[in-house]
């Protein structure tokens, strides 16, 4: 795995301290990111609504803004990978702020369809740039070692995020229609000064990029473009797909990264499934906030897993925590067979939620460990994207499912598969982590160069 050169820090500033100082720092802009988008996501499609148009046109818009990020997620996240993460970082999340701004402006009276959409679309655009360079900041300020607890620490923030945002959302959209468009902007603003506030380099050396896998572009005459190591000149729009293809080459060659690819995909579209099938089952509760209820009880116990997740990794050991953990998933799930009414319902998600970070931190540290540097958000990028498209098919499958057979069938369909996966992680994860864990500890710092831990 490529190492990047040391670089000497500040007379002044030890460089573990400043790491440490600035990984907090990216906790806490990953929080507020994640708190304005779960807010106005949950609002956008009540302001379509309040201005008269039909769920229908909310769905489809969501399924753009989806199909978006999976689409440009790898594309935007070659530049990352290629000096430019903080740029894209900042710029992103500040041009995200203009555009949640202007709809802001616009809510104050009754805006045309199509303005929502344009700025609506404008602000999706810049949330996919942004994660897609987001995806490699973390190896620039953990060491090897230190990876699970900065994952954990970026769970955290997604489960309060999770917990807190749509409350959040709801209650601004109640004071005034422009309200949580204008918390969104200046959570996006405080994003774009948080990045810029961390003082460790997370760019790519330029050394580190131009020894990253696959060959270098070249012009008909034979010379570089430059544009496999990261000097800023322009490819070609096949020099860039390529670029593109090499994340999902990456993840094809490694035994790690395929690994996180089947229990994200497989486990994305299972969780899915189940929360849709929990909305169908409940949404006809006497009680309104039996849909509330098992989402506040799933976010709890997320945040509780996502807080224990890192001192059990060092207590039992990367693979032998995600072997049990594997194993114990299709309780909860097999209990929603026989679950009735919100309280049942919840207590299962309850159960899923608390073990679901566990497998999430000790997977994405191993992702982060085991990925040349120049690759981080690329490789990112495939794996959100197949993640994604593996869960697109899930509310119209539960939809299928419940209207053809009942709501156990989703349950049961979900267990076989946590089972499944159970089985394949028993035979194939100890000895693929131990091997990523071999070969980041003989790398010393999974190419971070200067950050000791």
């Amino acid at each position: 795995m490529p190492r990047g050169p040391k670089r000497p820090g500040p007379p002044s500033v030890d460089p573990p301290a400043r790491a440490h100082r600035d990984l907090r720092i990216l906790w806490w802009v990953n929080a507020v990111d994640g708190l304005g988008s779960q807010a106005s996501g949950l609002v956008f499609p009540l302001l379509l609504l309040e201005l008269g148009h039909g769920p229908g046109t909310a769905g489809s818009l969501a399924g753009v803004a989806a199909l978006t990020g999976v689409v440009l997620g790898p594309l935007l996240a070659v530049p990352a990978d290629r000096g430019r993460r903080r740029r894209l970082m900042t710029w992103s999340a500040a041009l995200a702020a203009l555009a949640t701004g202007a709809l802001a402006l616009a809510c104050l009276g009754r805006p045309a369809l199509w303005v929502v959409v344009s700025l609506a679309l404008a602000e999706r655009l810049c949330a996919v740039a942004y994660e897609a360079a987001s995806r490699g900041a973390l190896v620039r300020l953990a060491a090897v070692e230190e990876l699970p607890r900065a994952a954990a620490g970026m769970q955290v923030g997604d489960q309060v995020s999770l917990i807190a945002g749509p409350a959040l959302g709801g209650a601004l959209f109640q004071l005034a229609r422009p309200v949580p468009f204008l918390a969104d902007a200046l959570t996006y603003a405080a994003v774009a000064l948080g990045v810029r506030a961390v003082r460790t380099p997370l760019d790519t050396p330029a050394s580190t990029r131009s020894s990253a896998p696959g060959p270098l572009p070249r012009t008909p005459s034979g010379t570089s473009t430059g544009t496999g190591t990261g000097t800023g000149r322009r490819g070609t729009w096949t020099d860039r797909l390529g670029a593109a293809k090499a994340g999902a080459v990456t993840v094809a060659a490694s035994p790690v990264l395929r690994l996180v690819l089947v229990w994200t995909s497989t486990a994305g579209c299972a969780l899915t499934l189940l929360f849709y099938t929990a909305l169908f089952r409940l949404g006809g509760d006497a009680r309104s906030a039996a849909a509330g209820l098992v989402l506040a009880a799933a976010g709890a116990a997320g945040l509780l897993g996502s807080l224990v997740a890192a001192p059990l990794v060092r207590r039992l050991g990367a693979a032998r925590l995600l072997t049990l953990t594997a194993w114990l998933l299709p309780l909860p799930c097999g209990s929603l067979v026989w679950a009735e009414g919100a309280i049942g319902w919840g207590a299962a998600f309850a159960g899923l939620s608390l073990l679901v970070p566990l497998i999430t931190v000790v997977l994405s540290s191993a992702a982060v460990a085991c990925t040349p540097v120049a690759l981080q958000s690329r490789t990112a990028s495939v794996l959100g994207s197949a993640s994604a498209l593996a869960a697109a098919s899930a509310p119209a499958l539960a939809g299928v499912l419940v209207t053809g057979g009942d709501l156990r069938t989703p349950a049961l369909l979900c267990t076989a598969l946590f089972a499944a996966l159970a089985v394949y992680t028993q035979l194939r994860a100890p000895a693929v982590l131990r091997s990523c864990a071999a070969a980041a500890a003989a790398d010393g710092t999974a190419g971070t160069g200067d950050v000791r831990g």
